[in-house]
């Protein structure tokens, strides 16, 4: 049968597939748009099946807040190649799953793949779909959710790197100093927000290097394990987040540039995605 460039046009925009694509699914479909679009998804399965095995490490990280800051999210969703990341499109598309995650605030990234994306398909499936239309692997890689007072959400220049904050305050400085410390952990990456959040085996680790440290500089072996539990704390002020030197100060470290912005405001979670 025949079909009109206004159909082809409106598959178009609902899909978001080529031209082309749309318009040799409404053929197969013989007019039939919710058929175009199955047969649309079903290329996608076929591109995912074939493309399985490759490797999806470009793509996009989104941060967000909610519009009260009380909740934020994470979302990243690779795909194989710069091209297809640098995308209009696919930009909306990660944006659309932000929005999405905002408004049903699925606690797992499992439970995100199972919301409706819209009334006909799933989040998993829309993917599917858009795999299809992009002619490479995606994947929903990572997604996390944190609530508090206040959370603060950073992105880097290119949406490579993404962070949220957790502050125990709603005021307006709260916000302000949120958003200083959310950039201090996308350049600085701390293991956790203070020595407390440190595991056992790291803390193991460190201190079996430093002794070995000493031994091999000549310090005697009583004097081994002294000395490796003051590199210990080097350790923890370089590696937990209110220890660190606050990078647009030095003079303070990131708790006391909080205290000092408000007395009482400190961090109590942070989050980090990163593609590299």
């Amino acid at each position: 049968m025949a079909i009109t460039a206004s159909e082809v046009n409106k598959l178009r925009q609902q899909t978001g597939a080529g031209m082309m694509d749309c318009k040799n699914a409404l053929v197969e479909a013989n007019g039939d748009f919710e058929i175009a679009v199955d047969v649309l998804r079903k290329k996608g399965q076929k591109i995912a099946a074939k493309r399985g095995d490759n490797d999806a490490k470009e793509g996009l990280i989104i941060a967000q807040s909610s519009a009260d800051s009380k909740t934020g999210v994470i979302v990243t969703l690779n795909c194989e190649t710069d091209f297809v990341a640098k995308n209009d499109g696919y930009l909306a598309l990660v944006q659309s799953l932000v929005d999405l995650a905002l408004d049903k605030l699925p606690s797992t990234l499992d439970e995100l793949k199972s919301l409706s994306y819209n009334e006909k398909l799933s989040v998993s499936e829309k993917i599917t779909e858009q795999i299809g239309i992009l002619g490479e692997k995606l994947d929903l890689s990572a997604y996390t959710i944190m609530e508090s007072d206040k959370v603060v959400a950073y992105n880097h220049p290119g949406n490579q790197l993404a962070t949220l904050v957790a502050l125990n305050s709603e005021s307006e400085i709260a916000e302000d100093a949120g958003k200083q410390v959310a950039m201090q952990v996308a350049a600085m990456n701390p293991l956790a927000v203070n020595k407390d959040g440190i595991d056992s085996k790291t803390i193991e680790k460190e201190i079996e290097v430093g002794k070995d440290q000493a031994i091999q500089e000549g310090k005697p072996a009583e004097m081994a394990e002294k000395i490796a539990l003051g590199r210990l704390n080097k350790f923890f002020k370089e590696n937990t987040l209110l220890s660190q030197q606050f990078v647009r100060d030095n003079k303070f470290t990131v708790e006391q540039f909080l205290n000092n912005s408000e007395k009482g405001l400190t961090i109590s979670a942070f989050k980090r995605f990163s593609l590299s």
